[in-house]
């Protein structure tokens, strides 16, 4: 079975008030994408990785992340105007053999590699796999005025992130239609959702955070002291 992943990195991370995007922003000495991508080289399954950046990096990406580090299986391809259509292009880059296809933000370095694999192999069974955590908090459905309209049931809640893992031939049909419609998700899985087929979701890990603010850059650099992290180290 071939399998490839692709690495949606096009982001220029607004909220960061960074001088660059956030995916380049140094953690303990190396950028969040060194972090990212090394989780993803280490696993033999894994036969080749898409780096999906913006035109404006793809240099910076080259020279400073893929060159630099070394990375064997990371090719680089140049991303869209929005998250969906730039992994709409690396999906176009795969091998045409693929069979399942993992997605994953640029900006979760701290996936464990055990919920790759198990988002692979459960991706073979079900074609259609996403990673969450049940919520910790009580969710409000809030309408006009700040009114509370409802509270769903917490049991019922998760929070998705990523990895997502897909067979191949389905993430493409499901994006080739959303494209066709016009339709744009926040993730990979609603794509497929829309199409009336199941998604199953397998348990995430709370520390599989996504760098989106500065503190969130704080928390990060406390992981990487505390050991958190499969990434390799240099």
């Amino acid at each position: 079975m071939q399998i490839g992943a692709i690495i949606a990195a096009g982001g220029r991370g607004k909220r960061m008030n960074a001088g660059v995007p956030k995916q380049f922003l140094a953690i303990k000495g190396h950028p969040i994408l060194y972090y990212t991508l090394s989780i993803f080289e280490l696993i033999g399954q894994i036969h080749e990785i898409i780096l999906v950046v913006g035109k404006e990096d793809l240099r910076l990406a080259r020279e400073e992340i893929v060159e630099k580090y070394r990375f064997k299986k990371v090719r680089i391809t140049e991303g869209g105007a929005e998250r969906q259509d730039s992994v709409y292009n690396g999906l176009r880059e795969l091998s045409p053999q693929t069979d399942i296809v993992v997605i994953h933000d640029a900006v979760r370095p701290f996936v464990a590699k055990s919920i790759i694999e198990k988002s692979i192999q459960a991706a073979g069974e079900y074609r259609a796999v996403g990673v969450a955590v049940p919520v910790k908090d009580t969710i409000k459905v809030v309408g006009s005025g700040n009114i509370i309209k409802n509270t769903p049931d917490r049991k019922t809640l998760w929070a998705m992130q990523t990895p997502q893992a897909f067979d191949y031939g389905l993430i493409i049909e499901a994006h080739e239609r959303a494209r066709q419609e016009g339709f744009y998700g926040t993730d990979d899985t609603v794509l497929v959702e829309r199409m009336g087929l199941p998604v199953r979701v397998i348990e995430g890990a709370y520390e599989n955070i996504k760098i989106t603010t500065p503190e969130d850059i704080i928390i990060a650099e406390t992981l990487v002291t505390l050991g958190y992290g499969d990434f390799r180290r240099q």
